[in-house]
């Protein structure tokens, strides 16, 4: 089993991950906005061909140009490193390290 990251772990992590926002040791959030509907979900298919590549999915919102990502290991209920492993992947699909 997956072992959870403690919030202060989460916390001393985040700075790798820039543009994330942590809700304790639960779940690591970015909301992102892109010119247009049509750009917002290629970038979630890109996303959804990472995240099935990794067995590890993300809890998505989209509204038309605005696409919110919500990352937890489901099966621990808390923030792992896989969470942070998908993040800095989100991360390079975005052109960002």
């Amino acid at each position: 089993m997956r072992k959870p990251l403690s919030e202060a772990e989460v916390l001393w992590r985040l700075p790798a991950i820039p543009g994330w926002e942590a809700e304790g040791n639960q779940r690591l959030v970015r909301k992102l906005a892109f010119r247009d509907h049509i750009e917002a979900m290629g970038f979630v298919t890109r996303l959804a061909i990472v995240a099935e590549v990794m067995d590890h999915h993300p809890d998505l919102r989209i509204v038309y140009n605005r696409v919110e990502v919500v990352l937890s290991t489901h099966d621990v209920g808390a923030v792992t490193d896989r969470d942070f492993d998908l993040a800095a992947r989100v991360n390079g699909l975005l052109g960002q390290t």
